[in-house]
């Protein structure tokens, strides 16, 4: 009997223990980059290249006050337990400043103390602004086997809280760095300001919204200034291009020879958006005119709110008359 009972005391520690020790490595964090095992440090160079032209994108293209740009780039390169931005999550503070208003210095703040408190953090990289809708900016970044991911942001200037950007791009495969990639951006909405246009006025989305993918048709209201609702999908707006740095026999990186962009090579790159021509409601019918007791005629007109653009459909009469009596005749 007294068998029995160590046996039965022996099994309950054991399936203790057990359940223990699963529970605590189900509780562990899942590391993406825990398989990276290439060597210890990379170097890369980061090539931003907008694409924001009036001829992918007529609708609504900002010319003057101020004219299409993008802001300064602010990225990142950090461990899975880090994270500046994610599609359908809402947007931090920091982020909701860069996007709204191009402010970085709450971004830099979060950034700094994510990489104080739980080492997730390896480096922040930066590229200057671009100050039309298309051209190159670039910078350098560097990359840890505990730290291969990359993510940044770039404003669209001008906006109310649109950007594009990469959220957690891996850049080790294995046991080795990738050697170039590049990756087509598409806008995106921080979710904290409700306008529509690229020039719309400050107005916050109260309670705010998620970081969504702003679309041909989504949102679906045609002020919106991405509402091409004859197209499948928006062409790129930007591109990012990361190129692994070489060594040369010193040991020292080879820099990438980047180029200013030629807005006729960007352009060369993607296709014609056709933008169909909106107009008004007709007005009301104006006064009957002629002489008394005898046919006249009346008018209404319409006026243009969207001028067509890359063979889209032309614009209708704006002005259409019809027979009438004249009225009041003496």
């Amino acid at each position: 009997m007294e068998n029995l009972m160590f046996v039965y005391c022996s099994s309950k520690i054991i399936w203790t223990l057990l359940v223990t020790i699963l529970g605590y490595a189900s509780s562990l964090p899942v590391r993406d980059d825990s398989i990276c095992t290439a060597e210890e440090l990379a170097k890369y160079s980061i090539i931003f290249t907008g694409k924001w032209s009036q001829t992918a994108f007529p609708k609504q293209y900002p010319l003057y006050r101020p004219p299409a740009q993008w802001s300064s780039m602010l990225g990142v390169t950090h461990s899975s337990d880090y994270s500046m931005w994610k599609k359908n999550e809402y947007a931090s503070n920091g982020v909701r400043d860069f996007a709204e208003k191009g402010e970085a210095w709450v971004l830099m703040k979060e950034i700094e103390e994510a990489g104080e408190k739980i080492q997730s953090v390896h480096g922040i990289f930066s590229a200057p602004a671009i100050s039309s809708g298309t051209g190159q900016t670039s910078t350098e970044l560097e990359v840890r086997s505990r730290h291969p991911l990359v993510s940044f942001v770039v404003r669209i200037v001008p906006s109310p809280d649109w950007f594009v950007g990469i959220d957690s791009l891996n850049l080790c495969e294995g046991d080795h760095w990738v050697e170039e990639v590049s990756v087509d951006l598409f806008p995106y909405d921080a979710g904290t300001d409700s306008g529509f246009t690229f020039s719309s006025p400050n107005f916050a989305t109260i309670p705010q919204d998620t970081v969504t993918e702003i679309t041909c048709s989504s949102p679906s209201h045609p002020a919106n200034s991405f509402y091409y609702p004859k197209l499948k999908i928006l062409p790129p707006i930007a591109q990012v291009t990361m190129v692994k740095l070489k060594k040369n026999q010193l040991g020292l990186p080879i820099p990438h020879l980047n180029q200013p962009a030629k807005s006729n090579e960007i352009l060369d790159t993607i296709s014609e958006t056709p933008l169909d021509c909106e107009v008004s409601q007709w007005s009301s019918w104006g006064l009957c005119r002629g002489p008394c007791r005898k046919p006249g005629t009346k008018i209404r007109t319409r006026f243009v709110l969207l001028h067509p653009a890359n063979n889209g459909t032309p614009c209708p009469n704006l002005d259409e008359e019809t027979g009438c009596e004249p009225d009041n005749c003496v």
